[in-house]
């Protein structure tokens, strides 16, 4: 009996015992999983820092940043981006201060908004990703013979290049019995350069006869813009982001002279212009975020990723000055609204 007795002990201490063993394991199981909890939130915590250099502040490049700001804040949760927004009001020069900042400070990514940006962080750094928007044509801003979409370094970024035949075609759309068509943009961007000559090719095959108004900055602008006015039955301008930051001064010159104005886009076009084939550079922000958010979460390769391009156009006029000027308006167009 006793001789049970003790093994019956025996057998329940060695229950106990493989019970508080198996209580052990199943704690340190719970404090793994809770371990590696705790390092996939602090992972998808990770704040990322972003570097912005705006060339100026007018409302195309204004609504493209916000756009960038919104995709990534939405993406990656407000608190996980640190995001420092700076503007070169204007100043080439300034961007390559700021823009050095940035690489000092070794940020995860760089948004170039406008051409002067791009080109200046693409000469100052080969490693940290620099994505561009509101650039027309990439392969004219990093003079790349030969483009073919992707640029296959640490660039990429959207494009905000509307069909130019389209925009030529505007023209004739609206101004069929015009003669003389007077191209004005800023010759100190090359991407301007490259929409003025496809645009003359385009409207000299329509049988206007063109001619090119360039000016190097804004100490020359009001002269060339009254040579221009003189001189022409219509005017374009394409998206150039002097023009886009002046046009209180194209305006006070051509309306009163009667000269209307095709524009590349619609800020300018808001600002001094009668009709304009328009992209939402909000939505052209909001994809270069889309963009910066799959490098910064390594989904995709910047080297690898081509520029993309606005998906849709919309044409649109300015009410007031086309009421000022007498124009009848075609059908197919959206008034722009002025804040």
């Amino acid at each position: 009996m006793k001789k049970k007795l003790l093994a019956l002990t025996l057998a329940a201490l060695m229950a106990l015992s493989l019970a508080a063993c198996g209580g052990d394991t199943a704690s340190t199981d719970t404090e793994a999983a809770e371990d590696e909890a705790a390092e996939t939130t602090e992972a998808s915590g990770q704040v990322y820092n972003i570097g912005i250099c705006q060339l100026a502040p007018h409302p195309a490049l204004d609504a493209a940043t916000e756009g960038f700001i919104d995709a990534v804040t939405e993406a990656l949760g407000a608190e996980n981006v640190n995001i420092d927004n700076q503007n070169a009001a204007g100043d080439s020069p300034t961007c390559g201060t700021i823009i050095n900042g940035f690489v000092s400070a070794n940020v995860d990514l760089i948004l170039a908004n406008a051409t002067a940006p791009l080109q200046t962080a693409a000469a100052a750094t080969a490693t940290i990703p620099v994505l561009g928007t509101s650039v027309t044509e990439y392969g004219v801003a990093l003079g790349i013979d030969g483009f073919t979409g992707t640029v296959g370094t640490n660039v990429s970024g959207t494009s905000d290049l509307a069909p130019l035949d389209q925009q030529a075609a505007m023209v004739k759309e609206w101004f069929p019995d015009a003669k003389t068509v007077g191209l004005l943009y800023c010759s100190a961007e090359p991407n301007s350069q490259y929409q003025v000559d496809n645009v003359q090719a385009y409207l000299e095959e329509l049988g206007y006869t063109c001619t090119q108004y360039s000016f190097s900055d804004t100490n020359d602008m009001a002269s060339v813009t009254q040579q221009a006015a003189d001189n022409s039955d219509v005017l374009y301008v394409p998206t150039d982001n002097t023009c886009a930051n002046n046009t209180g001064v194209i305006d006070n010159i051509c309306r009163p002279a009667g000269v209307p104005i095709i524009c590349g886009e619609e800020g300018i076009c808001g600002g001094c212009g009668v009709a304009t084939l328009s992209i939402s550079y909000y939505d052209l922000g909001y994809t270069t975020g889309e963009m910066a958010v799959k490098i910064l979460t390594g989904e995709a390769d910047v080297s690898e990723m081509p520029i993309e391009y606005a998906p849709q156009f919309t044409k649109k006029y300015n009410e007031t000055i086309c009421a000022d000027l007498g124009l009848t308006v075609p059908e197919g167009y959206e008034a722009i609204v002025i804040e």
